[in-house]
């Protein structure tokens, strides 16, 4: 070594006395081996090498970085690989691999992790190499720099004409900004500006906020190597063009910040390739070759030649240089993959304040115990097993066996005492109460009762040992919105449906029955009935699931939202009474049985509607309801689907019968009794007939004897429906045990019968027979387990009446079609087209999901192709899956609740012809609810025959709300609030404007919405509604119904209308409307610049028409008049839609004035008038 560099004194020295100071190449040397600094040669203030280490051998170091939160040294070489050192010694302290063929171009060390940047692609990982996420750029990316300008957002630059903006809460591309000089290969940043260095050698000055470049300094003519700033001076080194080749300049520019221009250069007595301001008590420059020589000089002064240090590499270039945070380290990595350390003391530290690193616990290593052979009770356990080349008795095929895993022991209640939790990954120390990879042999049973799997249990330890926690499929599971601060916009619900039917969001009361809302809009008659149903009820469910079906018809794969359904089934006493309402607490703790619930909630709903379309065509009829093309008065096509005649027989035991006649709408299974051993085979249509053709024994009264005898009761079907539905009753052990058993039985009918064996019962089969099974060589054709595992019931029954009415119920198959001589008026094949099912996870309170087979009709409406298809609904998750899947039933977590069976070929029965019923007669006048309003009061003029709008006129709507629940949020740790629930919110006026006409902008539509719901919040500042503005009994405004209202602007949107408005999407949000994209015209996006923030209606309306609105709280009328106001300025000022630069300067304009007044809409005595600053129209 030189030690001549660090003080002359120091070579009269010998070598022996300074081993320390030798390079320690051996990475797996103890530290406590390392003695630094024993004679104390090293003096305060002097950089000297203090350690060597070795990275990867003869792998060129590519980037070195110290960590800023704690003592250790990256190192990332060109093969891809990082290693961590921590402290002074350079203790290996973690290696991994990043990327298997780029190199690591930067590092950047965070609060939880390491950001690694290379080619194409940026990693997150931990500090000890597990991977937090990995963000994949387009192939021809070329990165080369990041910058890390916030904590939560990075700019990514390279080869390329652009300079990404990354945020790393949400892992996405927030910004693209493009460069006029691409090849960005160096980024710092001071509190004034971004600093760019180009490959072409020039270091351009970028804007903070917009990164639009302020100023540009061409250093060097052939490329630039390094800069760095520091306070107001600005460093660079380089090459320059000479002889059509490159040469390294000896000089270094020099630019002062304020002046923005170049200074003296300085010359040093090297070959700058690396620089870094090393600012401690002067603002010293650490100029460094590649050679290995260091120079430290002052910028404003002279460079002395006795100021060079050698950095021993024996050899080897340096690939990388580093400063540490503290400014006592430096940090170097040569070629040959060795890394050197430089400090200005023995004890030093790489930060000012850093955390304490957490250390791996120490392997211990079990010695296995001596073998007496002296002892004959050595157990021949401890015996490994000796390697043959025999076959093994448990070399069974693959397909013939299953996993059987252990089930994980409890976990230690001192590690859950003790856990820290960091994201979403606990971890503690280890308690030592058991040796390593100590088990009991067998885990003590729990009680598996069937009636507690839906039951949260009170503690986390208890949720630990539930068996069936990690049971359920993914897609299974129960789904959850996660809303942000921009709410639903930034959600991804592609992400869980890419077909385009349309599922149902599950954050509103009550929405458990998304699943059997959607299997009632796939029956195709059912879908007809209830879209040409229209009547005066204010809270009619049939009318309502008909305005929900139309927007599930309309949407293109976007959710949807029952919201008015499920308030007008609030208000029905009948479900009340039922126990078909939930409160929040119930639904979400899994205090309730949702499979007994949704049964009960199916023979609801199907009775609901039989009644309410039976009064279709009577007095209640909607005024302006056009004629239904189903039933007639006293019919209903409910009726007709699912009702059955039963004749019901009671038989005393005196001999007195009684018959009488009834109808039903679906049937229940009814189950064997269980205590015969062993449990009997039954075929599916075996426990079907048993259900539909009952007989019981019970207590009854008789009319002859006067008195309660028992008495025999026997039910016989009279007529078949053409739609079977089907509750399957399983909420104790005793029918989940049984549907479990009978589908084992049909597995062992199934793997026989695809295997050509005999299916004999009690017929004992060998182990050679068994594997012959799995054999291909002897011509068996054995399908997947997973394919017949689970499965009892058909996907197509066949059901016959006789001649003396008795039924016939047989298993079918979807393929076999009726023999000639079957009558097909008596004889019925009933195809499966949808089964709900019950999801057991106690970690969530279980949920309720669907699998339904959309017919050809529906594929034909939403993707123009002819098929069937079966799909899981899972709220808003809708993904396709095998029609085996549907009838699988794993009884441990899915649990069958309602089976619905159509009539083959039901659709050719029925009238599928929609008639839209809503007419132009509901835009006419109308009665208010209110008993205090009065003519003089009104603030609208309704429209009248001649003013009928038609397709593209435009009227302006805005709509006011109320807070019905308020929002569930919890507090994080760091601080930040995460959004459980979101608010419930109602609308309270809804406001529609003429857009054209002599009447332009006077209003047609200005309705109070009566509700009968308590509101929590009226919101008056932004609403204007006040208390008792919408209760009948005291208010003066013009009160209506939901529903009346509703079905104004449906006939709206269905004529064609142009609605303008600012913000509709919320509006049409909460009203529960979907509108076509093209006739919907909003002022939000209008005046917007891409990636800027939203403009409120108060501020343009100032800026554009120089109006004061929304002054004290906010008035509908006001705000759709000036939003119609805004558009006809936008027309003016863009023509033809288009956006020339002429329109984009005006909104650049905009946002400049918005933001200088912090986007608050001045006083009036204010000078700041947005007419004098805004450029004329073009």
């Amino acid at each position: 070594m030189n030690f001549e560099g660090l003080n002359p004194s120091l070579a009269e020295f010998a070598p022996p006395l300074h081993a320390a100071l030798e390079p320690v190449l051996d990475p797996h040397l103890p530290p406590s081996l390392v003695e630094l600094d024993p004679e104390g040669v090293l003096l305060e203030g002097m950089y000297s090498e203090l350690h060597t280490a070795v990275s990867e051998v003869g792998v060129p170091a590519a980037v070195a970085h110290f960590d800023l939160h704690e003592e250790m040294l990256w190192v990332g070489n060109h093969g891809g690989h990082a290693t961590s050192f921590f402290g002074p010694t350079l203790e290996r302290y973690s290696s991994f691999q990043v990327n298997s063929s780029d190199d690591i171009r930067q590092i950047q060390s965070l609060e939880n992790g390491v950001l690694f940047l290379t080619k194409t692609n940026l990693k997150y990982l931990s500090r000890g190499g597990l991977i937090i996420f990995d963000y994949l750029m387009d192939e021809s990316e070329d990165m080369h720099s990041l910058l890390l300008t916030d904590n939560n957002t990075l700019l990514v630059a390279g080869m390329q004409n652009h300079v990404l903006e990354i945020d790393l809460g949400t892992v996405q591309e927030t910004q693209k900004y493009t460069v006029e000089v691409p090849g960005i290969t160096i980024m710092r940043q001071s509190n004034r500006f971004f600093f760019c260095g180009h490959t072409s050698g020039k270091v351009s000055l970028r804007d903070l906020r917009t990164f639009v470049v302020e100023h540009e300094f061409d250093a060097h003519s052939g490329s630039l190597s390094d800069f760095d700033v520091h306070g107001n001076l600005l460093v660079t080194c380089g090459f320059s063009s000479r002889m059509n080749g490159l040469a390294c300049d000896r000089f270094l520019k020099v630019y002062d910040l304020r002046m923005m221009r170049a200074t003296t250069p300085l010359q040093v007595h090297i070959d700058p390739f690396f620089l870094r301001f090393i600012p401690t008590y002067t603002s010293r420059l650490a100029i460094i070759s590649q050679t290995g020589q260091c120079q430290f000089c002052e910028p404003t002064g002279l460079a002395n030649p006795a100021d060079i240090f050698h950095v021993n590499t024996v050899g080897p270039l340096i690939m990388t240089f580093d400063v540490s945070a503290s400014k006592q380290a430096l940090a170097f990595g040569d070629s040959e993959g060795c890394v050197h350390l430089w400090a200005d003391s023995p004890e030093v530290t790489f930060n000012p304040f850093s955390r304490e690193t957490d250390f791996a616990l120490p392997c211990m290593v079990d010695t296995l115990p001596h073998l007496d052979w002296n002892q004959d009770l050595v157990p021949l356990s401890l015996i490994p097993v000796p390697l043959t080349s025999d076959a093994l008795l448990s070399d069974w095929p693959a397909a013939n066996s299953a996993p059987a895993p252990r089930r994980a022991p409890p976990v230690d209640p001192e590690i859950l005492r003790t856990m820290k939790k960091v994201g979403f990954i606990g971890y503690a120390p280890n308690p030592r109460t058991k040796l390593r990879n100590q088990i009991p042999y067998r885990l003590k049973e729990m009680d598996n009762e069937f009636d507690n799997f839906s039951q949260v249990p009170e503690s986390p330890i208890g949720r630990e040992e539930e068996p069936h926690l990690y049971r359920v499929a993914k897609k299974y599971r129960k789904v959850t919105i996660k809303y942000s601060k921009l709410g639903l916009e930034d959600f991804d619900f592609k992400h869980y449906n890419k077909t385009l039917f349309a599922g149902l969001e599950p954050h509103i009361p009550n929405a458990y029955c998304n699943c059997m809302i959607q299997v009632l809009y796939f029956l195709e008659p059912v879908r007809c009935l209830v879209q040409n149903h229209l009547c005066q009820k204010e809270f009619c469910l049939g009318c309502e699931l008909g305005l929900l079906f139309h927007m599930l018809d309309l949407s293109r794969g976007d959710p949807c939202q029952g919201s008015n359904f499920l308030r007008a089934f609030r208000t029905i006493p009948e479900a009340s009474a039922l126990g078909l309402i939930l409160a929040d607490s119930d639904e979400a703790t899994g205090k309730v049985n949702l499979g007994r619930l949704i049964q009960s909630w199916n023979r609801f709903i199907l009775t609901q509607l039989h009644q309410e379309t039976q009064e279709q065509e009577g007095p209640q009829a909607y005024r302006g309801a056009g004629s239904s093309s189903f039933g007639s008065s006293g019919d209903s096509v409910i009726g007709q689907l699912f009702s059955c005649e039963m004749e019901n027989c009671s038989m005393c035991r005196c001999g007195k019968e009684t018959v009488r006649v009834s109808s039903t709408l679906l049937f229940t299974l009814s189950y064997p009794d269980s205590t015969e051993k062993p449990a009997k085979d039954y075929e599916f249509a075996q426990i079907l007939k048993r259900s539909i053709c009952l007989e019981q024994n019970t207590q009854a009264w008789c009319e002859n004897c006067e008195k309660y005898q028992p008495t025999v009761q026997t039910r016989n079907i009279r007529c078949l429906p053409d739609v079977l539905v089907i509750n399957c009753e399983v909420n104790s052990s005793k029918e989940a045990d049984f549907w479990k058993t009978q589908a084992e039985y049909s597995f062992q009918k199934a793997m026989m019968k695809r295997g050509g064996f005999d299916i004999t019962k009690g017929k004992e089969i060998s182990l050679g027979e068994w594997k012959d099974l799995g054999n291909p060589d002897l011509g068996h054709s054995y399908p997947s387990v997973e394919e017949l595992k689970n499965i009892w019931i058909p996907h197509a029954i066949k059901m016959r009446l006789t001649k003396s009415k008795e039924l016939d119920v047989s298993n079918w198959s979807e393929t076999d079609e009726l023999s000639p001589t079957d009558d097909p008026e008596s004889v019925y094949v009933y195809d499966l087209m949808a089964t709900v099912v019950h999801i057991l996870d106690s970690r969530t309170g279980g949920s309720l999901v669907g699998h339904i087979k959309v017919g050809e009709t529906y594929h034909q409406r939403k993707e123009g192709v002819t098929h069937q298809q079966w799909y899981l609904f899972n709220d808003f998750l809708i993904e396709p899956v095998d029609k085996c899947e549907a009838v699988q039933f794993d009884m441990s977590w899915k649990v069958p609740a309602i089976l619905y069976y159509a009539r083959r070929n039901l659709n050719a029965k029925y009238n599928l012809v929609i008639k839209n019923p809503i007419e132009a007669s509901v835009l006419l006048a109308e009665a208010s609810l209110a008993r205090k309003q009065r003519k003089c009061h009104a603030t609208f003029i309704p429209l009248m025959l001649n003013e009928m709008p038609q397709a593209g006129d435009l009227v302006g709507l805005d709509a006011e709300f109320v807070t019905l629940n308020e929002e569930e949020a919890e507090l994080r740790s760091d601080g930040t609030k995460s959004t459980i629930k979101p608010s419930q919110m109602s609308v309270a006026r809804i406001t529609c404007v003429r857009g054209q006409g002599p009447n332009e902008g006077v209003p047609f539509i200005d309705d109070y919405i009566s509700t009968q719901e308590q509101v929590v919040d009226y919101l008056t500042q932004y609403s204007g509604i006040k208390p008792g503005d919408l209760d009948a009994k005291i208010s003066s405004k013009h009160l209506t119904t939901l529903k009346s209202t509703y079905l104004k602007l449906r006939f709206l949107i269905d004529v064609g209308v142009k609605f303008v408005g600012h913000g509709l999407q919320k509006d049409f949000r909460v009203i529960n409307l979907m509108v076509p994209k093209d006739q919907v015209i909003d002022t939000v996006y209008l005046f917007h610049i891409p990636r800027k923030r939203m403009i409120s209606l108060r501020f343009l309306a100032w800026y554009f028409l120089d109006l004061k609105i929304q002054g004290e709280t906010h008035d509908s009328i006001e705000d759709a008049r000036t939003a119609l106001q805004l558009y006809r300025k936008y027309l003016e000022l863009s023509p033809q839609g288009s956006e020339p630069e002429e329109f984009r300067k005006v909104l650049k304009g905009l946002y400049e004035k918005g933001r200088k007044l912090d986007w608050k809409v001045p006083e009036p005595d204010s000078q700041s008038s947005p007419k004098r600053k805004m450029p004329p129209p073009p």
